[in-house]
């Protein structure tokens, strides 16, 4: 960092992600009758301080007094604080260890806390600069060091009057009184810090709001964790992403959107010009027109298993990482599965809506019990397989088909042909993916080929199934019964209707896509997906990508990491190389992997390289992308 820039930082919800006397507060009061009124009044005093409504002085003496608290709690206090630093602090440690030197805590706090928080980043003692307590002779604390020129107003701004520093001197806090640095004239900027609290009574006078501190970083161009500010990495999430999922997002320090529906192609195509990530689920289709405007978009998660909507190959042309969660909803597809058989095997639905409409009709007559039964399986993958172990657990015989060679769980049979399951199975259900091929997989031919009096499933996708052979075969016989999850058009949202030939028909069970609609899947699946993006860009991880060749990397230590993505042609990994080799670079470790159409370089380096070297690696023939983490 150039000797000429200082910074002076605040402590309470800056360096930390919270004001430490609210958490003194948690532990001084722990057994205290009155302990939730207290820690009430404790942030609503801090707040009115924070925000310029309550003087500095005022602000302090209540708190003291609410306390009640005493030296030997300051040791808990500090070990709570240390797992409690703001997250883009606590993932930048070089930048403090490299420019302790011009870095200055400054704070209304106390010194008897932030000294051992701050000094475990390598930031010096001297420069920290805060309130103390006075203690009794018991440890109590009953006073702060009232001749401190921190605990008085305008206090960090004379301070640094003191220090008489020169240079530029940015300031970065959350409250009003570090804008009264820049307000007396002491400093070249005021970075509003909203990492973890948002004043707007503070933002309102900020030269800059810094929701991060790689924003801050990156507007100096200094040295930092990352190539790129978090902050300016916008997240699009559409159709109800689990709350989970969001709050990952968000807590890496992304911009984060959301929205309860899906979008047609034109609005997407339209919201997608400025979005880093997208989250989708089934309804939104991702399409070469919605991609042509993405010029900005580095992955996308599918929070769901299929990714169909999703147009792979236009992705892989523009360098767009695509992830999905395979696995996550599995148990709860198959949970509907196995409910759904036992209802249409007993007419369950039918009967249900009669006893609605008053009607009593107890009778055995077309209720069978499944023990015993064929079940047919049509796509043996991680739900098919799933489904066959626990219906042979409930006494089916299982069967089932898959054009890829798929080892046989248990003691279910493997058949070679979809028609010769179609003809064996009592029950047939479908779990195949979502890829053209598959359409009207099902058809009049299919299900003229089924036993009379079959069941029939599709919980898959609903392009799969002729939807008006489905008709014909339930309302002939042919089918006694069908519960059907998924549908060719689909409402975009809740408020749409939904509309179908399936509608009335008897002993059907329709269902509105919710086939992995659980809460412990949706959760699962928030977690799986946003851990892929994130990894994926912090480190170059492609593991578990649908369309980029999957590698999975070391942890970058001492090194920059190079990551170029480019049309597959021979050649290219030579070219790198000879790139790095003209300018003198060292290759710590490196990374290839292919598919049909791109590769995948990941190369570490030594720090020592000139910026023309990146130019120059942007400017290889069949470049699709490329970026540095540091």
């Amino acid at each position: 960092m150039p000797n000429n820039k200082k910074f002076i930082i605040d402590f309470d919800s800056t360096f930390t992600q919270v004001e430490a006397l609210d958490i003194l507060g948690e532990i001084s009061l722990e057994n205290h009758p009155e302990r939730d009124d207290r820690l009430e009044k404790i942030k609503e005093v801090t707040d009115l301080g924070m925000e310029g409504r309550l003087t500095l002085r005022e602000s302090i003496e209540q708190r003291i007094s609410i306390l009640e608290a005493n030296r030997g709690q300051i040791d808990e206090l500090v070990k709570a604080l240390k797992k409690k630093v703001s997250k883009s602090f606590d993932r930048n440690q070089e930048f403090f260890a490299e420019n302790a030197e011009d870095i200055f805590i400054i704070s209304n706090g106390f010194k008897d806390f932030i000294v051992p928080v701050v000094t475990s980043f390598g930031l010096k003692e001297e420069n920290v600069f805060a309130n103390e307590f006075v203690y009794d002779e018991k440890g109590n604390i009953i006073d702060f060091n009232r001749d401190n020129i921190l605990s008085q107003n305008n206090g960090k701004a004379a301070t640094i009057k003191k220090l008489e520093l020169t240079g530029d001197i940015f300031v970065i806090g959350d409250g009003y009184t570090d804008y009264e640095i820049k307000a007396a004239g002491l400093a070249n900027r005021f970075y509003a810090f909203t990492e973890n609290v948002d004043r707007p009574s503070v933002t309102a006078m900020a030269d800059h709001i810094a929701p991060s501190l790689d924003e801050i970083l990156y507007v100096n161009k200094m040295n930092k964790k990352y190539s790129y500010p978090k902050s300016r990495i916008n997240v699009l999430l559409l159709e109800n992403v689990h709350p989970v999922g969001i709050e990952m997002l968000q807590h890496e320090g992304y911009n984060v959107e959301t929205y309860s529906s899906a979008m047609s192609e034109d609005e997407l195509a339209e919201k997608i010009q400025n979005v880093s990530i997208l989250g989708i689920r089934s309804k939104t289709n991702v399409t070469s027109k919605v991609l042509e405007n993405a010029n900005r978009l580095m992955a996308i998660g599918a929070f769901c298993i299929g990714t169909n909507q999703i147009d792979l190959d236009t992705c892989q042309e523009k360098g767009i990482a695509v992830f999905n969660a395979p696995f996550s909803n599995t148990r709860s597809v198959v949970e509907l599965a196995i409910a759904e058989i036992i209802f249409l095997m007993r007419n369950i639905s039918d009967k249900s809506r009669l006893m609605h409409e008053g009607k009593w009709d107890k009778s055995a007559n077309g209720s069978f019990e499944i023990r015993g039964k064929k079940l047919g399986i049509i796509g043996y993958g991680n739900i098919g397989a799933q489904l066959s172990v626990l219906a042979e657990n409930l006494g089916l015989d299982v069967y089932y088909y898959d054009v890829i060679e798929k080892l046989a769980l248990s003691n279910a049979t493997k058949l070679n042909s979809l028609d010769e399951l179609l003809k064996v199975a009592d029950i047939v259900t479908l779990h195949v993916d979502g890829r053209p091929e598959n359409k009207n997989l099902i058809g009049e031919r299919e299900f003229d080929l089924m036993k009379g009096g079959a069941v029939f499933l599709n919980l898959s996708r609903g392009h799969v199934v002729d939807v008006k052979a489905l008709k014909k075969a339930v309302e002939s016989g042919k089918v006694r019964g069908t519960a059907v999850d998924v549908f060719p058009q689909e409402p975009k949202n809740n408020e749409e209707p939904f509309e179908s030939d399936l509608k009335g028909l008897p002993n059907t069970i329709l269902t509105p896509h919710i086939g992995g609609s659980t809460l412990e899947a949706q959760q699962n699946i928030a977690q799986f997906v946003p851990n892929k993006i994130i990894d994926y860009i912090n480190t170059g991880n492609t593991f578990n990508s649908v369309n980029f060749p999957n590698i999975q990397l070391p942890f970058l230590k001492d090194a920059h990491r190079l990551i170029h993505i480019h049309q597959n042609a021979p050649g290219v990994l030579a070219k790198i190389n000879q790139t790095l080799a003209n300018y003198e670079i060292n290759i710590v470790g490196q990374y290839l992997k292919t598919n049909e159409k791109i590769g995948y370089v990941i190369t570490d380096i030594n720090k020592k390289y000139s910026n023309e070297v990146i130019e120059a690696l942007k400017k290889i023939e069949g470049t699709i992308r490329f970026r540095v983490l540091y």
